[in-house]
């Protein structure tokens, strides 16, 4: 599974190293999936060869009996095992440094195989589902927990979206489109990682540093304003020089999400994309409410913010810097995994001991180098290491970052261990949660062991960001979200200029009148990569809900609550997310949790304003 964050990594004004000049110990173990490329290509092979044998079962699923069907789902999980393990590798290694043409070459391969494969069983669901709905769940229930017992849920799941299932000839067609439909979010992601260049700009020092997404925040955070303002201009010309080619592709992403979405009778592409999670639209439409009501509070933090900076004016490259000194110090990667293994400690020796092998057993790529997909994320298939990328920079923020990152690392670790491969992976609903919840152990750690007022201050303005960041934010990109693709299937073209309207429209009312809406502001929807992978974003805000009220249960709970939520970890996809979670503690079906972290933000900002 891929879980990323948004980039939070700053760097400082040295030279970004090449691929080969990072020292193989702060590097991933990739060549623990594959020694050489001809193990990866005997894969793609494999997943192929097995593909063209599975097509015999066409035509005899509905007369075969439980037998022949509980074959046919074996073997398609052995079809999907080595190609999801190809798929990671592939993209692991482009993302190593986007610029290399081998590497861009293997995703193009790897997607190529993917779509004949999607062609070639493309019959089996449709042909399941002509099998009686009694019969299926019969033979699910025959067996218990072990033979068909274990597609128990993957039955309800097919019979559930069985409206939505098309022809085999049809289901056929689309599988082999999917190369193609995919296209937008790899040319996004060569022109925004490999294409895009936002030249240098004066750092504090008064030297000149390139800017790059993994610096951005950093120069954002600067205390100097013209460092902050002139690298805000600088990115945000680079986008606005490509702002019809970005258009362009941002129209046709959400055009496809749209005609998916009709193809299959869904009313909306938000209904197709939340169907797959079994998660009701009032859950989106709840957390947008919920959020809106409370903005006078983030209204009232920025006028906190204008107010201590001393300016007349609050600029979007002033919502960043910290409202305090932030700490000189430089935090040591080996500092930062300490910091993980004491602040994760409510959650058990075991979580502890497994996380310490994990980060020395070459799980993670720490630092930047030049061509590196920015930001973080966690990725990894069923049967390989769950990596971690990162772009580290000795800050406290790169702290939170790796703990995040660790814990979807954690998430599949337990998951893989304790779940068949049919259930292996996560949805995004779930995934954020088990990186969240450490979030919020490492920032109750930090505030409980930290006795400088002045730490203290900056840890709770720190605090307050990631909440503004998680929640009022991603709330405000899922608004973006949900207007885009309704004025597409409105038969609108979502032109550069309609797009920085709505946009910028947005941007003022999430801000309010305390922050001058700059204009370069509106062309933010240009460079956010979760816009290509449709209704996503809001699961941040409501996974990181969610994980405000788990983590305070670990920490003033007792052992039940911890193995509810370890429990949880090892949980997969072998239920529906608001289930999973309701058996953790926490129910998503509710504004309640919403509430109460919009509620939690509310106490934090009077503690910051009662310190300042």
């Amino acid at each position: 599974m891929f879980f990323e964050k948004e980039d939070l990594n700053a760097g400082a004004a040295s030279a970004i190293p090449e691929r080969k000049d990072v020292p193989a110990a702060d590097k991933w173990d990739l060549e623990s999936m594959y020694a050489d490329e001809a193990l990866w290509e005997a894969d793609l092979q494999k997943a192929k060869d097995l593909a063209d044998e599975f097509a015999g079962y066409q035509g005899k699923l509905k007369e075969g009996g439980k037998a022949l069907l509980l074959e046919a789902l074996q073997k398609r999980d052995a079809i999907w095992l080595p190609l999801e393990k190809a798929y990671v590798y592939a993209r692991q290694k482009r993302d190593e440094d986007n610029r290399v043409s081998r590497y861009q070459a293997l995703c193009d391969q790897v997607h190529s195989v993917m779509a004949q494969v999607s062609a070639k069983t493309a019959f089996f669901t449709p042909e399941v589902l002509t099998i009686d709905p009694d019969t299926l769940r019969g033979y699910a229930a025959e067996e218990g927990a072990g033979g068909m017992g274990i597609y128990a849920h993957f039955i309800d799941e097919l019979l559930r979206e069985k409206a939505h299932v098309l022809s085999k000839e049809e289901e056929g067609i689309l599988a082999r489109m999917s190369e193609v439909m995919s296209a937008t979010n790899d040319i996004f992601s060569m022109i925004n990682n490999a294409d895009m260049d936002f030249g240098t700009i004066t750092d504090e020092e008064g030297k000149e540093a390139e800017l790059t997404h993994g610096r951005y925040i950093g120069f954002m955070e600067s205390q100097k304003r013209e460092v902050r303002k002139e690298a805000f201009e600088k990115l945000y010309a680079a986008y606005t020089a490509q702002k019809n080619t970005l258009a362009t592709v941002y129209h046709y992403n959400t055009k496809t999400d749209a005609v998916n979405a009709s193809l299959r009778k869904y009313s909306s592409a938000r209904a197709a994309s939340m169907s797959g999670d079994n998660v009701p639209e009032e859950v989106y439409d709840n957390l947008i409410e919920a959020v809106n009501r409370h903005l006078p509070a983030l209204h009232r933090y920025l006028a906190l913010r204008k107010k201590v900076l001393g300016v007349d004016e609050l600029h979007m490259y002033d919502v960043y810097v910290p409202l305090t000194e932030p700490p000189v110090k430089e935090i040591s990667f080996a500092e930062a995994k300490e910091l993980l293994k004491k602040s994760l400690a409510p959650l058990g020796r075991r979580y502890i001991a497994d996380a310490q092998a994990g980060m020395e057993d070459g799980w993670i790529d720490v630092y930047e180098n030049k061509g590196k997909t920015s930001g973080a994320y966690s990725f990894g298939s069923y049967d390989s290491k769950p990596y971690v990328l990162l772009n580290y920079d000795g800050k406290l923020k790169d702290v939170f970052t790796l703990v995040h990152e660790m814990g979807h690392s954690m998430n599949s670790l337990y998951t893989r261990k304790a779940q068949p491969y049919i259930y292996g992976g996560h949805s995004i609903f779930t995934a954020e949660v088990a990186s969240t919840v450490n979030e919020n152990l490492l920032m109750s750690y930090l505030l409980e062991t930290e006795q400088d007022p002045e730490m203290q201050k900056y840890l709770l303005n720190l605090y307050l960001e990631e909440f503004r960041g998680t929640v009022y934010r991603q709330t405000m990109f899922a608004e973006f979200e949900k207007a885009s693709h309704e004025m597409v299937e409105r038969g609108e073209t979502l032109t550069a200029e309609e797009l920085c309207k709505v946009y910028g429209d947005l941007n003022r009312k999430y801000f309010g009148e305390n922050v001058v809406s700059d204009e370069q502001i509106a062309m933010e929807w240009a460079r956010i990569p979760h816009f290509y992978n449709a209704f996503y974003v809001y699961k941040y805000a409501t996974g990181y809900s969610a994980a405000t009220a788990l983590a305070q249960g670990i920490l003033t709970g007792g052992d039940a609550e911890r193995e509810a939520y370890l429990a949880f970890l090892a949980s997969g996809e072998s239920d529906y997310p608001i289930e999973l979670l309701r058996a953790a503690g926490v129910d998503m079906s509710t504004p309640e949790p919403v509430e109460r972290a919009l509620e939690r933000f509310e106490e934090l900002l009077d503690q910051l304003e009662t310190l300042l």
